[in-house]
């Protein structure tokens, strides 16, 4: 949907905004399957027609009630053998991946923050507190190789 929400403040002005959504799509379109954080959300059914159905009365409701509409090249209809895409990662039946486009991301900015701790830019605990903070999102992936690799990745670039 597009809504601004870099800091934590944003993040939960989102989530209590919102709830009307939630409202809206729980009881009056009788969701079973409905997930949402900020301004994201995902409908799990097996019916694909029964999904399709439901964007537009949703984006009539974004529309009308809380004026705002859906991002046009957000709104995807998949099988679920692809996965889940939601928050940077990708749902499967028994395990979580980290998103590519996740994974790249994350390798360039933390690159980024060593170039920066190598010319005092940051300081070194400001540097530690990204690697953690990385480190933590991969916890929440099927995603050991990556962790170990990305560790050893830090400490290549850090004395390069």
């Amino acid at each position: 949907m597009g809504i601004p929400i870099g800091n934590l403040t944003s993040q939960l002005f989102a989530n209590i905004y919102m709830n009307e959504l939630d409202q809206f799509v729980k009881h009056e379109l009788k969701v079973k399957r409905y997930a949402r954080y900020t301004d994201d959300f995902i409908i799990v059914s097996a019916d694909r027609e029964y999904l399709a159905l439901l964007i537009p009365r949703i984006e009539l409701f974004l529309q009308t009630r809380l004026r705002l509409s859906l991002h046009p090249r957000k709104v995807e209809i998949r099988a679920y053998h692809r996965g889940i895409d939601f928050l940077g990662y990708v749902i499967l039946s028994h395990h979580m991946r980290l998103r590519t486009k996740t994974k790249k991301r994350m390798i360039r900015k933390l690159r980024e923050r060593v170039v920066a701790y190598r010319s005092g830019h940051i300081k070194e605990e400001q540097l530690l507190g990204s690697l953690r903070s990385y480190l933590g999102v991969l916890s929440h992936a099927d995603a050991y190789g990556l962790i170990e690799a990305l560790k050893n990745d830090f400490w290549f670039w850090l004395h390069e």
